[in-house]
């Protein structure tokens, strides 16, 4: 129902209008006051890049920011990532990420984005707190704001705003009649949009997720995701469709499909009772961080990464790997 409401093609969206205008004027409001310097700015003495989104969920905002990780990686860039953590609730913060970290603690993403790329990662919900605990105990050259474009307590040097690019930005009005956190004039002021899918515009950087190969959750085991039979399709994202799309497009003959709310704690019980025995349920990614500890041997997810060809993609990493290696210059 709210898919179709935020699409447009349901008029309930006028009902909710009113709070809509009023979310528009305090969100409004927050904003010019850290502009007027009303309210505090921190600024860390390393670069931070703010990847985010104007629409509530499912925009393909993760994979972006682990493809920004290992490419900055590969150019020889010291990189640290910061979260909200949302979905987790940790005894203190900062929660500077381990091997032992679980997404009920640190939220599934943080999670996800420290097991893919082995970076330094921490969680708080004042972003400056993880900031500098990551200064403190690993010493970034640059640190990447998973989340946060709203978040302005914290200075940024550039902001990466992803766009769904099939669904873009629905009737375009603000939460709770439509999808958006803040209007699409704000892309004016942003330093990069990158589009999930559909079709980029002019400005825009075009990105697809390519899917790799089904992984076993209980043996690592991998192979080609056609190769499952009797599937079960369990996604809990921000737009499960997107999931159950790609899995069409790679050749799944898919016999159930089970949406999930985004961020949604799951237990082995609760999820066992979505498949039949001689079926094979798979997930997302940012299931499996959830699942992993009580994996059965027919649990598999398909992991996914952001592929960007457009030569402005390469320009916008030379431009942050020029950021970094300034404020080192800057520090010696």
């Amino acid at each position: 129902m709210i898919a179709r409401i935020w699409s447009g093609q349901s008029a309930l969206w006028l009902l909710l209008l009113p709070f809509s205008l009023l979310y528009g004027l305090v969100s409004g409001a927050i904003r010019l006051s850290y502009r007027l310097g009303w309210r505090k700015v921190w600024r860390a003495p390393v670069p931070v890049v703010v990847v985010g989104n104007l629409t509530a969920g499912g925009n393909g905002k993760t994979p972006v920011v682990v493809w920004l990780v290992e490419q900055l990686q590969r150019r020889g860039i010291r990189v640290g990532v910061v979260s909200r953590g949302y979905g987790g609730k940790a005894g203190r913060y900062p929660l500077l990420l381990d091997m032992t970290t679980t997404p009920l603690q640190a939220g599934d993403e943080p999670v996800l984005i420290y097991q893919r790329t082995g970076v330094p990662v921490a969680v708080a919900p004042q972003r400056s707190a993880a900031v500098q605990a990551l200064i403190e105990t690993h010493a970034p050259q640059i640190v990447i704001a998973d989340d946060g474009l709203q978040h302005y307590a914290l200075a940024r040097d550039k902001e990466i705003v992803v766009i769904d690019g099939v669904r873009r930005f629905g009737n375009g009005w603000w939460l709770p009649a439509g999808p958006m956190r803040e209007r699409a004039g704000r892309l004016k002021n942003v330093d990069a949009v990158i589009v999930n899918g559909g079709g980029a515009r002019t400005g825009e950087i075009a990105m697809r997720l390519r899917p790799g190969q089904a992984v076993n959750l209980l043996n690592g085991e991998k192979r080609p995701v056609s190769e499952l039979e009797h599937v079960v399709a369990m996604a809990g994202i921000g737009h499960p469709p997107r999931f159950f799309a790609t899995l069409k497009q790679c050749g799944v003959a898919v016999e159930k499909t089970v949406a999930l709310a985004d961020h949604q704690a799951l237990s082995e019980a609760q999820v066992a009772r979505f498949y039949q025995p001689g079926q094979t349920l798979l997930m997302t990614e940012k299931d499996a961080v959830k699942c992993r500890a009580f994996a059965r041997d027919d649990w598999w997810y398909l992991p996914v990464e952001a592929e960007l060809t457009d030569p402005a993609a390469e320009k916008l990493l030379a431009e942050l790997t020029a950021l970094a290696r300034q404020e080192v210059g800057k520090l010696s």
